[in-house]
């Protein structure tokens, strides 16, 4: 860290963790020295470094909440350029949501939002978290409460195959349902890569609520599907929890799946049931735990990015 960092430290009381977060962690042994890490690797502003590779990327993800306090998980693009960084604990995101996002009806001012940045081609990934504290027609800005980097474990390598045309393409229509079809049980079930939004409030208070925005990475068809569950391997990590310790807490989680080629998002929101023991995991190679997801809601958006990826 250097010393310009140091200084716009601010400390992270009581610690950089939340209840769910320290369960895991604790059930590891290694909840001493992931408080250590956490205070040296968790920031609450953006390092140089983070700021100018949002800067960079065509594409952001985003997790919100909806007012019925389902989590959502989506993806906006643009330029390069379209995300910046005017201050260290600044983010100015210059386009919006799709009026066709189910995010988009309760994306306001006051809202806390997740964010991940992620390069598929060089597997680099930061994630950041907070409220976004102005919006109007052309975007919106983010002012940034957490913010640490991520290694590149399980992220499928892909190229962009073609630039994004300026202007993008008008919004597409949604088609939303309470059930997987046979199409959106086809995506998942050859899906290597997914995201996934998650959210706690501290103490219960909604004024205190963070937002994760997390990826999901394995070999194709490492998602389980048995009719409207979805049963997805936790493999070894980071020990930070982000996801999993949201789920112990509050059990709801945001999928994002992403055909590549076509442009293709489906979203779903819904019920989660953490796993930690039991013969399940076995069927799994590598997986450490489990968790399953039950579909509530489902929205398939087609041909909503204007990037395609090989």
């Amino acid at each position: 860290m250097s010393e310009s960092d140091r200084s716009l430290r601010t400390p992270l009381s009581p610690g950089p963790w939340h209840q769910g977060e320290r369960i895991l962690q604790q059930r590891l042994g290694v909840a001493e020295k992931m408080e250590s890490l956490g205070l040296r690797v968790i920031r609450d502003f953006m390092p140089e470094q983070h700021r100018l590779f949002y800067a960079q990327l065509p594409f952001l993800f985003l997790g919100a909440v909806d007012e019925s306090g389902a989590p959502w998980a989506t993806v906006i693009e643009g330029q390069p350029g379209f995300v910046a960084s005017p201050d260290p604990k600044t983010l100015r995101i210059a386009t919006l949501p799709s009026s066709a996002d189910p995010v988009s009806p309760s994306f306001a001012a006051g809202a806390s939002v997740g964010m991940l940045g992620i390069e598929l081609h060089t597997r680099r990934r930061n994630r950041a978290n907070g409220t976004v504290t102005e919006l109007d027609h052309e975007g919106f800005t983010v002012t940034v409460e957490h913010s640490f980097g991520n290694c590149p474990q399980y992220i499928q390598t892909r190229e962009l195959s073609s630039p994004l045309p300026s202007p993008p393409k008008l919004d597409t229509q949604m088609e939303r349902s309470a059930t997987l079809d046979d199409a959106a049980q086809g995506l998942i079930a050859a899906a290597d890569t997914f995201f996934v939004a998650s959210y706690v409030d501290v103490d219960g208070n909604p004024a205190q609520r963070g937002v994760d925005l997390s990826h999901r990475g394995g070999k194709p068809g490492f998602v389980r599907i048995d009719d409207q569950v979805l049963t997805i391997p936790d493999f070894a990590g980071n020990r930070f929890f982000n996801t999993l310790g949201n789920l112990m807490v509050n059990p709801r989680a945001g999928l994002l799946f992403i055909d590549f080629p076509s442009g293709d998002i489906l979203q779903l929101t819904g019920t989660t049931e953490v796993v930690l023991e039991g013969e399940d995991i076995s069927r799994f190679q590598g997986a450490e735990r489990l968790w399953r997801f039950r579909v509530q809601q489902m929205v398939r958006r087609r041909g909503a990015l204007t990037l395609r990826w090989v």
